[in-house]
């Protein structure tokens, strides 16, 4: 997704001007459009001609027309997102309040104006616009002199750094060119992975090469990590994982992530740590009862004693089309990361561990210390969530 404007004022009215430019962000504008809200695009329209002679025709023209949002359609199978309101703005096809259907496109640009733009849509903004913050695996691609450093996200793959150092042979007698060409190589890697890798998102880095040049360099790099005292790196050590590459070049890439042994350690991405935070919430449940709660107002109330470590909440609570209700799961979330500084897990209602979590009135909390009085008279809280 581009953001190419954005125009939001301090009462956090405004509009966003965004072009989709692959499937999944059709799911990302699904969870960002509501009732209401205002919607100009790009669309086809069939109008009727009629000749000097009296019959008449029909044919089919592009126009752009600006809505108001009142039927939202998401096809989650063929990512097809349909947009039914009656028109806000008159133009020579389509009168002033009339119905229309828009079919949002990829490599289309829409604007979307809503009267308040809260945290969670913003956020959702800045998921969608922003690659490193979906790209839960990095893989360093290499051979001598040659480095790739590629950001794999649910959608693409992303070069962030090409490193290139020439390196002389070894020379009998003497190997000093080559090694500290070697080093001068390893150290402008090691430079692009503290760059290009954001260590909170990313889960797994693959580090591929024929040969040793991989062990080699990683050996470098964790004698450098520990000379320089560089905390990052030293406990983000378990994330990095060595396997083989025909070469150091991009197209490498293909065979390493089709590898077993890869392809079972990249199921530890975000999607599996979702499904991780639930079984925690499950356990909690079962042996210590007073630090899971689930339903909006036992967790509100959590919110309100400072409790929370985590937040486990589902993406389709904030499609509540009652604005009082969604304000609500805003505020909670809001609650819980500025005043608690509690961990907020949104899931995805397209996720397994989004459906179970549905279950739960889409809501649940893992405390940081039991609560045990919270009033047994407000179970019927789940009613909200319907």
């Amino acid at each position: 997704m581009k953001l190419l404007h954005k125009d939001i004022e301090k009462d956090n009215a405004g509009q966003v001007t965004l072009m989709p430019d692959e499937s999944e962000d059709m799911w990302h504008t699904y969870n960002l459009l509501q009732v209401g809200d205002s919607l100009r695009a790009s669309t086809i329209r069939k109008v009727q001609t009629e000749s000097p002679t009296g019959s008449v025709g029909s044919s089919r023209v592009r126009t752009t027309l600006t809505l108001c949002v009142e039927t939202i359609d998401f096809d989650s199978q063929a990512c097809q997102l349909r947009v039914k309101g009656t028109n806000l703005e008159e133009n020579q096809y389509v009168k002033m309040g009339a119905y229309h259907t828009i079919e949002l496109e990829l490599n289309r640009k829409f604007t979307l104006a809503k009267k308040s733009w809260d945290s969670i849509v913003l956020d959702r903004i800045e998921q969608a616009c922003d690659a490193t913050q979906k790209a839960d695996v990095a893989a360093v691609v290499m051979q001598e002199g040659l480095a790739n450093l590629v950001l794999v996200t649910p959608a693409m793959t992303l070069v962030r750094a090409k490193v290139e150092v020439t390196i002389p042979r070894k020379r009998r007698g003497s190997c000093t060119q080559h090694e500290k060409a070697l080093e001068r190589f390893y150290e402008a890697v090691m430079q692009a992975i503290l760059r290009h890798i954001n260590f909170d998102v990313v889960k797994c880095i693959l580090v591929a090469s024929p040969g040793f040049v991989r062990d080699q360099f990683i050996t470098y790099l964790f004698k450098e990590a520990v000379r320089q005292d560089n905390k990052i790196l030293l406990e983000n050590r378990p994330k990095f994982m060595l396997v083989h590459s025909s070469s150091g070049h991009k197209y490498s890439l293909k065979e390493i992530l089709s590898d077993p042994v890869v392809t079972s350690r990249l199921s530890d991405t975000r999607a599996a740590a979702e499904v991780r935070a639930l079984e925690e919430f499950y356990k909690m449940l079962q042996h210590e009862p007073d630090r899971a709660f689930y339903g909006l107002a036992h967790v509100e109330k959590a919110a309100d004693a400072l409790a929370i470590d985590t937040l486990l909440i589902s993406d389709k609570l904030f499609r509540h089309q009652d604005v009082p209700t969604r304000s609500r799961y805003v505020r909670l979330v809001d609650s819980v990361r500025d005043n608690g500084g509690g961990n907020v897990r949104i899931f995805s209602s397209l996720h397994v561990s989004g459906e179970q979590l549905t279950q739960l009135c889409g809501v649940a909390a893992i405390l940081r210390f039991p609560i045990a009085d919270l009033s047994e008279s407000e179970d019927d809280s789940s009613s909200d969530e319907d």
